[in-house]
């Protein structure tokens, strides 16, 4: 394997930064410090702790203006969407708020005779493996709490948005964190694989693909490490007869194409009643062809490139297939300045699609959805459930009572109920099947990125 990580830029194909890999002995020695500097760090008062989380947030978002071309360049955001400090921060802040009841102990007994209560403690040094279609909020859904929790961080990010966990860390050392406390990586897979192997994390958070969840799982084997995995995902939506069409096509349709539909919860196929379905289609093909594809430099551009080559490819390869075993593509191909077999991919609508075409089971992560007619309710909870992934499904009704009960007979992490695509902090981010286990963010989270300790104390 190269010693240098490459970020290619799917803008142009350019080299747009690198990095030198550590050796093992240097990314021994990273983890070493920060396993020196945990127990100083969980001894500072749980404000202080949140006060300089924070102000690393602080200090991340007066960087703004650098980052959001930094996105552009590394994986083709356009700039127009002005990156993901929202998020970020949206997300950092609830987690700081709740950190005190969500940390405090479980006194189940205090009194003349006995004190018992259960404590939750660090895991020890925390190591993020983060992905590169939305790196900063999927890296501070865990650095964030788990820095919070008095936990050690290493973190360690995508090649392809290479320059992302450097700046993370330079804004919180730069905003008071201390240096071995936040400390960002540039490793090959051999090198992490090892170090997970030889038990140097009490927790590992990895995002990204399912065969990459299955190297964290045999690297893990035997070392009793925590791990939490969000891999893959084929999220679904359901419009029924009394679903607001309008809402439904915009925000369906949105949740399927934005960030060149490279989202982890991103909508990638759409069920809709018989009633409604021609209607939804015609209104759907309007959305889709509003698009601007092109360099995301440019503030009129609303699509931009995919990340890399072989992302497109596969997602062109979904699609092909599909026309191929007789599903029909309705946005013409002349509307848009598509580059043959690059980085820049038109939005793509198919219909008389079956579950028997991988564009309808496999995870796509592009610009391209399959929407299909259903009878009713039970047909499409089976079609729901006909996938391999379980992180959200998208529920479009008036009635309440009638997605809950859906909601319940689905396999997935989270039930939406006329929204999607959005992750909120209150709520466990979580997932199912090949989609991975654990969660993120919520209450939960602080619980996951913690461990319990009993006390038993007998008083006199």
């Amino acid at each position: 394997m190269s010693n240098v990580l490459r970020c290619i830029s799917p803008i142009d194909g350019s080299v747009f930064a690198e990095r030198p890999v550590l050796t093992n002995a240097e990314a021994d020695a990273v983890v070493a410090r920060a396993q020196a500097a945990q127990a100083d760090w969980a001894a500072r008062p749980l404000t202080e702790r949140i006060d300089l989380v924070m102000k690393g947030v602080a200090r991340l978002g007066e960087m703004n203006d650098e980052i959001v071309p930094e996105l552009a360049h590394m994986m083709g955001r356009p700039v127009r969407f002005g990156g993901e400090f929202g998020g970020v921060k949206e997300r950092a802040s609830y987690m700081a708020g709740i950190a005190e009841e969500a940390l405090a102990p479980l006194v189940i007994e205090s009194s003349e005779a006995f004190d018992r209560r259960i404590k939750r403690v660090p895991q020890g040094v925390v190591l993020v493996i983060a992905p590169w279609n939305y790196p900063y909020m999927t890296a501070i859904n865990t650095v964030a709490p788990a820095l919070i929790a008095g936990n050690t961080v290493v973190l360690k990010h995508a090649s392809q948005t290479l320059l992302v966990g450097e700046r993370m860390v330079r804004a919180f050392v730069e905003a008071g964190v201390p240096e071995d406390v936040f400390q960002n990586v540039f490793l090959d897979h051999d090198t992490t694989s090892a170090l997970i192997g030889a038990g140097h994390f009490g927790f590992v958070n990895f995002t990204g693909s399912v065969g990459g969840g299955r190297a964290i799982e045999r690297a893990a084997a035997g070392t009793f490490t925590a791990v939490g995995l969000e891999l893959g995902g084929k999220d679904p939506g359901y419009v029924m007869e009394d679903a607001d069409l309008g809402k439904a096509v915009d925000t369906l349709m949105d949740g399927a194409m934005y960030n060149a539909g490279q989202c982890c919860c991103g909508i990638e196929r759409i069920y809709v009643v018989e009633s409604l379905y021609e209607d939804f289609v015609d209104k759907a093909i309007v959305f889709a062809e509003a698009y601007k594809l092109g360099n995301p430099l440019d503030e009129a551009t609303t699509l931009g490139p995919m990340a890399n080559k072989r992302f497109a490819a596969e997602v062109r390869a979904q699609t092909s297939e599909a026309v191929a075993a007789g599903a029909r593509a309705l946005i013409d191909p002349s509307r848009f300045p598509e580059d043959d077999g690059g980085t820049y991919l038109m939005p793509q609508i198919l219909v008389d699609v079956t579950h028997d075409m991988r564009v309808m089971r496999d995870e796509s992560f592009g610009p391209v959805v399959g929407i299909m007619k259903v009878k009713d309710d039970e047909e499409a909870i089976r079609l729901m459930n006909d996938c391999d992934f379980g992180l959200t499904a998208s529920l479009w009704t008036a009635d309440i009572d009638r997605a809950d009960a859906i909601g319940d007979r689905i396999e997935t992490g989270t039930v939406f109920m006329n929204r999607a695509d959005y992750l909120d902090p209150a709520l466990c981010w979580t997932g199912c099947k090949d989609t991975g286990r654990g969660g993120a963010l919520s209450v939960i989270g602080f619980h996951n990125l913690t461990r319990p300790k009993s006390y038993h104390f007998r008083k006199g």
